[in-house]
C-alpha cells in the first residue's frame, strides 16, 4: 500500500467510530480519564486551605507564596504541551500510566519539603504529570467514546473539579478540628493527593489503547481488536497488517486547523475561553477563602476558621452542581448558549463581588462568590471539548495539550499576580479587574464560536455554519 491508500482507510475508519454508538467498556474509560480532574482538584485546593499554614512556618515573601501557589500550574503548561505532543507520537496509554506514577511519587515528596524553595520546585515538578494527564485524558475521552456523550463528559471537568474542592475542604477542615499541629497539617494535606492517584493508577491498568491512536500510528492488526472492544466493530474494511505511517508534525496541526473556518474560530475561542476562565478562576475563586477570612466571613470572635470553611464547602457544593447541570444544557443551548451564560453570569457574580468587598457588605460577598462560581463552572466546561473535538485524530492529544497550555498560563499568572494586584488596588479593585476577564469571554462567545455541538471532525474543509 502507498500512503494515499494508507491514509484513506485510516480516515474511513476513523469517520466511522468517531459516529458510532459507544460501550459500557468506552464509557469506562471516558470516567478513569476525566476522574483525573479529582486530582488536580485536590492538589490545586488544597493549597489554598494551608497557605496560612505555610506563611507560618516559612514566613515567605509576598513573591515566593505566589510562586508557591501559581507553581503547578507552570508545571501543567509545560506538561500539557509535551504530554499532547508524545501522546500523539506514542499513543494513549504509555502516557496515562507514567503520569499517574509520576504524580503519586511527588505529591508524597511535597510533604517533606524542608523549606519554601523547595515547595515551589516540588508544586512546578508536580504540575508536569498533572499538565501531560489532562492533555492526554482529553484525546482519550474524545477517541473512545460516542457522539454527544464524549462532548457531555469532557464537559463533566468543572463537575469533578467541584467535588475534588469539596472533598479537600471537608478532610482539611476535619483535621483542623481535630487540632492537628499546622506543620504536620499543611504536609499531610499535600501529600494525600497521591492517595486517590493510586486508586485511579490501578483502575487505568486495565484500560486498552484507543483505537484511533492505534490507526495514526499504522496499528492497524491491534486497532481492529479494540475497535471491536470499544466499538463493538471490529473495522473489516482495514487490512489485518500493520503499516508504516508518518509521525504528526506539530506545523501540520496549525496548517490544519487554520485551512478549516469552523475548526480555526472553534480553535480560537478555545484558546481565549480557556485563558479567561483559568484567570476568572485563579484569581477570585481560588483565593476565596482568603477573601473570605479577611472580609470577616465566617470567622468566630476567636479567630476560628471552621465557619469560613463550611460557607467555602458550601459555595463549592454549589459549584458542583452546577458542574454538574452545564453538560446536560449542551443539548439545549449548545456550547454557544454554555458559554455565553456562564461567562455572563461570571461577570455579574464578579461585578456584585467587588462593590460587596468595597462597602463590607459580607452577606454580598457570600451571594456574589455564589453566583460567579455558578457561571464559571458553565464558562469553565467545555473550552478544553471544543478544541480536543475540533482536531483531526491524528493532533487530538496535541490539541487537547495547546488548548490546555492557555487554561494554565492564566491560572499561573493568576494566582501570581492577584496579590500583587489586591496589594495595589485592594481586594475589590482586583475584583473588578478579574470581572475584565468574564467579558471578554462573553464577547468570544457570542461573536468568534460556531456552533459545534455533536460535530464530527475531518481534515475536509467545511463550510462555515451559521451560528445559532
Amino acid at each position: 500500500m502507498n500512503e494515499a491508500d494508507i491514509r484513506r482507510y485510516s480516515d474511513e475508519a476513523t469517520q466511522i467510530l468517531l459516529n458510532k454508538p459507544g460501550t459500557a467498556s468506552s464509557n469506562a474509560g471516558g470516567w478513569m480519564m476525566i476522574a483525573t480532574i479529582l486530582i488536580e482538584a485536590w492538589d490545586l485546593y488544597a493549597i489554598a486551605f494551608v497557605l496560612i499554614f505555610i506563611k507560618e512556618e516559612y514566613n515567605p515573601t509576598a513573591a515566593q507564596l505566589g510562586l508557591a501557589t501559581a507553581a503547578v500550574q507552570g508545571g501543567a503548561l509545560i506538561g500539557a504541551l509535551l504530554g499532547g505532543i508524545i501522546a500523539d507520537r506514542l499513543g494513549r496509554k504509555r502516557v496515562f500510566i507514567l503520569t499517574m506514577v509520576l504524580f503519586i511519587i511527588l505529591a508524597l515528596a511535597q510533604g517533606f519539603s524542608q523549606n519554601i524553595w523547595d515547595l515551589i520546585i516540588m508544586r512546578l515538578l508536580i504540575g508536569i504529570p498533572l499538565g501531560s494527564d489532562i492533555s492526554n485524558g482529553y484525546a482519550y475521552i474524545m477517541e473512545s467514546m460516542s457522539k454527544g456523550k464524549r462532548e457531555e463528559m469532557g464537559s463533566r471537568w468543572q463537575f469533578m473539579f467541584g467535588a475534588g474542592e469539596v472533598f479537600s475542604i471537608v478532610v482539611i477542615t476535619l483535621m483542623y478540628w481535630l487540632d492537628i499541629p499546622h506543620d504536620i497539617l499543611w504536609r499531610a494535606a499535600l501529600a494525600l493527593g497521591a492517595v486517590p492517584a493510586i486508586i485511579l493508577l490501578i483502575g487505568r491498568l486495565n484500560l486498552p489503547e484507543t483505537p484511533l491512536s492505534l490507526l495514526q500510528r499504522g496499528q492497524f492488526v491491534k486497532a481492529k481488536q479494540v475497535s471491536k472492544q470499544l466499538f463493538d466493530d471490529s473495522l473489516d474494511m482495514l487490512p489485518n497488517e500493520d503499516v508504516k505511517i508518518p509521525k504528526p508534525r506539530l506545523s501540520d496541526f496549525l496548517k490544519v486547523i487554520w485551512a478549516d473556518p469552523i475548526k480555526r474560530r472553534a480553535t480560537i475561542f478555545g484558546w481565549i475561553s480557556n485563558t479567561c476562565q483559568g484567570a476568572e478562576f485563579t484569581a477570585w475563586g481560588f483565593y476565596l477563602p482568603v477573601i473570605l477570612i479577611l472580609s470577616g466571613v465566617g470567622v468566630s470572635a476567636s479567630g476560628n476558621l471552621i465557619g469560613t470553611n463550611l460557607v467555602t464547602a458550601l459555595i463549592f457544593c454549589l459549584a458542583t452542581l452546577s458542574g454538574y447541570v452545564a453538560p446536560l444544557m449542551l443539548s439545549k443551548i449548545g456550547h454557544r448558549g454554555v458559554s455565553m451564560w456562564g461567562f455572563g453570569l461570571a461577570f455579574f457574580g464578579l461585578i456584585l463581588g467587588g462593590f460587596a468587598i468595597m462597602y463590607d457588605w459580607k452577606i454580598l460577598i457570600v451571594v456574589g462568590a455564589c453566583i460567579l462560581m455558578w457561571g464559571h463552572y458553565w464558562d469553565a466546561s467545555n473550552g478544553m471539548t471544543i478544541t480536543s473535538m475540533v482536531a483531526p485524530a491524528r493532533f487530538k492529544a496535541t490539541a487537547s495539550g495547546f488548548g490546555y497550555v492557555f487554561v494554565k498560563g492564566a491560572s499561573f499568572f493568576g494566582a501570581f499576580v492577584f496579590p500583587l494586584v489586591s496589594q495595589s488596588l485592594g481586594k475589590a479593585g482586583a475584583t473588578f479587574v478579574v470581572a475584565i476577564l468574564s467579558l471578554i469571554g462573553f464577547l468570544a462567545a457570542k461573536f468568534i464560536l460556531p456552533e459545534v455541538y455533536n460535530y464530527v471532525e475531518t481534515e475536509e474543509v467545511q463550510p462555515t455554519k451559521a451560528s445559532r
